[in-house]
């Protein structure tokens, strides 16, 4: 069955919050490039990853590791006439396990889909990360989680 280029990225963002690395190979192709462009110190990722399983290394496994509570909106969908490229913007909200402490942050996404709607690259664009104090958790996830 062909994925839709807005299942794919929903697929992506329910295995990257969710924390369910299995979904990654449902939404990216198996020899998929990731890149990552952070202009924040508040986060930090490798520049790339090649291939899906190690792609969900570094988005889910890794990710998982040291984050919770994690919560994405993208801020547009992918229409019929996005079938190949599409890109937008996005807002994050999560905790750090170790010390409870929120992020919030806001970036974009370029994606590159192919022929049968499978990711083929993702370039991530982490634009800003702002950290909050733990007891704003609750206040932060109430919010994000009203955003369509």
């Amino acid at each position: 069955m062909m994925m839709s280029p807005a299942d794919a990225v929903e697929t992506y963002i329910l295995a990257k919050d969710g924390n369910r690395p299995f979904l990654m190979q449902r939404a990216f192709a198996a020899n998929a490039e990731l890149e990552m462009v952070v202009k924040t110190d508040a986060i930090s990722f490798p520049s790339t990853a090649r291939g899906v399983k190690a792609i969900a290394d570094v988005l889910v496994h890794r990710f998982g590791i040291d984050y919770e509570n994690v919560y994405t909106v993208c801020l547009s969908r992918p229409s019929d006439a996005d079938r190949r490229n599409f890109s937008c913007h996005w807002l994050v909200g999560m905790s750090a396990k170790s010390d409870g402490k929120v992020r919030v942050g806001a970036g974009r996404y370029g994606w590159t889909f192919g022929w049968d709607g499978l990711v083929e690259k993702l370039v991530i664009t982490i634009d800003v990360m702002n950290m909050f104090p733990a007891a704003e958790l609750a206040a932060t996830m109430n919010w994000l989680s009203r955003l369509p």
